[in-house]
């Protein structure tokens, strides 16, 4: 039996089973005190463009130390990777049903500077629950692994490196994808897949892809 609330890691444009756990627990409480580690889902998404899946990744400053936790990690600005971001989005997105619907809301992300990518990748998460009308209460951990409530974790379980058949509690939904035809149906992509291919409907998608 789950419990009422959740532990996730922090997640650049998190993957659309990250946001089947933000519908179906009222209660997230987001780690800002591990230890970066690099690749994961923190400052990395996949999305599927023209050619088939694309990965953009969010550099970051090298840390003083070894072992710096997530909340202290800084966005570097070395290769304009907020361009190449923003145009590979208008790439892969510019045909589908609500990339211009949408647009306005996440240009901003890529015009402006964020000098950490925790606070960044929760803004995004923020402005994706706005839209999607997620109500889940969201809090930041105030110690490793600290949370006021029982809360099952899945901060090593949503990963690049762990498959996400894996989790028994998710089932990923087809959905209508613009290069479905070309690739097929791609799972385990950023929810930016799928808010620009169905819009108010992914709601639907987070509802039908949990068990």
């Amino acid at each position: 039996m789950m419990n009422s609330a959740c532990l996730l890691s922090s997640a650049y444009w998190a993957p659309v089973q990250y946001y089947a756990k933000l519908y179906a627990y009222p209660e997230v409480w987001m780690e800002a005190h591990e230890h970066y580690v690099k690749q994961t889902w923190r400052n990395r998404c996949l999305i599927a463009a023209p050619g088939g899946t694309q990965a953009l990744t969010v550099p970051v400053v090298k840390p003083a130390a070894d072992k710096c936790p997530m909340k202290d990690i800084r966005i570097s600005d070395h290769g304009n990777w907020r361009h190449l971001h923003w145009n590979a989005l208008e790439a892969a997105y510019g045909n589908s049903p609500f990339f211009e619907f949408y647009a306005d809301d996440f240009r901003p992300f890529y015009t402006q500077k964020w000098d950490f990518l925790f606070d960044f990748n929760e803004a995004i998460r923020r402005k994706v629950c706005e839209l999607l009308d997620l109500q889940t209460e969201v809090h930041p951990t105030v110690a490793y692994g600290l949370t006021d409530v029982p809360a099952d974790d899945f901060r090593n379980a949503i990963s690049p490196k762990v498959p996400f058949e894996a989790d028994a509690d998710f089932v990923s939904r087809p959905y209508y994808q613009v290069f479905r035809e070309k690739h097929g149906f791609l799972p385990g992509l950023s929810v930016a897949d799928l808010l620009f291919n169905m819009g108010p409907e992914a709601l639907l998608v987070l509802r039908d892809s949990v068990r």
